[in-house]
């Protein structure tokens, strides 16, 4: 059994995810319960019910919002659509999209008046992408792979952009990418790559860390993008992985030959679980723990107006 826990760095929470709980926390002290926000503040169990037991209500339909409630809208972004019904009702608002994410709607909004389609490299049902392509009526085009580029059909192709969602696979993206430049060779790429630094950083940890381990453990809901896309990536590099919400999750057979464990873990997945894993770990019969060399992230996101601390 294991020797020895090998720690991607980094890993967890990202600052728009720190930002997004800290307004429903903030809202929450501030107005008292309960506080509604509109789909999960962030894609995590954990974090989730945490946030339900301190008093915040979790829903999809703004129909469920009493009048004059406080709202808050998830990191994932929301369509004008929603911003504009819940404006419409009435509502206290304050929007937890991740800053990363509103520099995309801007980007957008700011080609469309310049008379631009574009193409959006995404998941299917995914909020991200439906606030992103919710923020315009028409000429928006969803591609979830390469074969989807060949059946995208711009209205004009002298202006189209590409836009991303930005908790994909780095290296599928790129591929994505290269096959809608292949279709369409004067489309404008982002300035910078719409994939967020959060994702990239724990993308490039995973590749340090999976050739030096026997089994990676990513901890991660199974609704986060980006955590899933860590336990792809590590599979594909050739390292058995698993993703779980929790270390009950771990199965001790995973771990029978294994000399050497990798940990990481999602954006959205709070140090608390990382720190049961390696118990659990620990249980099992890991006999140090060793943090990786990697990027030190210092990037924070201010919180809105009127949740400032006094």
């Amino acid at each position: 059994m294991t020797s020895e826990v090998l720690l991607a760095e980094p890993r967890g929470f990202c600052a728009g995810v720190d930002r997004a709980i800290d307004i429903v926390e903030h809202a929450l002290a501030k107005f008292g319960r309960p506080i509604y926000v509109r789909h999960e503040i962030v894609h995590n169990t954990y974090v989730v019910n945490d946030l339900k037991d301190k008093g915040a209500i979790f829903i999809e339909e703004l129909s469920e919002v009493p009048p004059g409630a406080t709202l808050i809208f998830s990191a994932h972004g929301v369509s004008l659509a929603v911003q504009q019904e819940a404006e419409r009702r009435g509502f206290r608002i304050f929007d937890a999209t991740c800053p990363l994410v509103s520099k995309v709607h801007v980007e957008l909004a700011k080609l469309h008046k310049e008379g631009y389609e574009f193409i959006m490299i995404g998941h299917k049902g995914h909020p991200e992408v439906e606030g992103t392509m919710g923020q315009l009526d028409s000429g928006i085009h969803l591609v979830e792979d390469v074969a989807d580029v060949a059946k995208a059909q711009p209205a004009q192709t002298a202006k189209l952009a590409v836009v991303t969602q930005t908790t994909l696979s780095v290296d599928d993206a790129a591929e994505i990418v290269a096959a809608v430049k292949a279709r369409f060779p004067q489309v404008r790429e982002p300035k910078q790559q719409d994939i967020c630094y959060a994702t990239q950083n724990r993308q490039d940890a995973v590749k340090l860390l999976s050739p030096q381990v026997d089994v990676v453990v990513v901890v991660g809901s199974p609704t986060s993008s980006n955590s899933n896309r860590l336990r792809e990536l590590a599979d594909r590099l050739g390292t058995p992985a698993y993703m779980v919400d929790s270390a009950a999750d771990l199965d001790p057979a995973w771990f029978e030959s294994a000399q050497k464990v990798g940990l990481t873990a999602g954006a959205s997945a709070p140090d608390v679980l990382v720190q049961a894993v390696i118990q659990r770990l620990r249980d099992l019969g890991a006999v140090s723990v060793r943090t990786l060399d990697g990027i030190e992230e210092t990037i924070k996101f201010p919180l809105p107006k009127g949740l400032k601390p006094d």
